[in-house]
């Protein structure tokens, strides 16, 4: 009997040894592939965000990264700077909206130094679809409402939802979710707004891994 139990061992580990070199074999083939992908989705999320005929630089090689409460939680988030001749003109910056209706709503923020929003893209969420779905551009383009839009400080009272006094259009039965994304929205535009200053202050995205 012990020998039958040491020999079904022995074919267990040698099937896990033969399974476990496949599996790495079979990544190691497909990683470029994978981040070549990942690269092509992320540079089209960055275009829908910051125009592209604003700068001339490789927006996804110039990543920084910045924790600031402002940004909806402690958590590390990554900025992408776009720059002009060498100049930097915008930025794109993860950010999280953490009063959504079903949860933190995650999200991409490009604007530019001076309060203008270029573009706005909801990453993730958990909004209750057919309602607080309609943040995603797929759904509606509700999400397209605060391109141009100048956030004139933090006390601007435009800068919100219609039914808070502000220009933004809230959703049928649903205010809490786009209430959620204007506010995010307004106070990443700030803070990216004080970003030039702080830039060589930054860690990139490769130190701070």
């Amino acid at each position: 009997m012990f020998e039958t139990i040491r020999k079904n061992a022995l074919t267990l580990a040698i099937f896990a040894v033969i399974t476990t070199g496949i599996t790495a074999i079979v990544n190691f083939v497909t990683k470029p592939t994978v981040d070549h992908q990942t690269a092509l989705q992320q540079k089209n999320l960055l275009d829908q965000v910051v125009p592209t005929d604003m700068y001339d630089n490789h927006i996804q090689q110039e990543c920084y990264v910045v924790t600031d409460p402002a940004l909806g939680n402690g958590k590390p988030h990554h900025l992408y700077l776009a720059r002009k001749g060498n100049t930097p003109v915008a930025a794109a910056l993860e950010t999280t909206a953490p009063d959504g209706y079903s949860g933190a709503i995650e999200m991409l923020v490009g604007a530019d130094f001076h309060g203008k929003v270029l573009g706005v893209r909801v990453i993730e969420h958990h909004e209750t679809p057919g309602l607080g779905d309609k943040i995603e551009l797929r759904v509606s383009d509700w999400i397209n409402s605060f391109n141009g839009k100048v956030v004139h400080g933090a006390d601007d009272k435009n800068f919100a939802v219609k039914k808070d006094g502000g220009e933004f259009d809230q959703f049928t039965g649903a205010t809490i979710t786009p209430r959620a994304v204007v506010n995010a929205t307004k106070r990443t535009a700030l803070l990216i707004e004080t970003l030039p200053a702080k830039l060589s202050s930054l860690p990139d995205c490769g130190e701070a891994k």
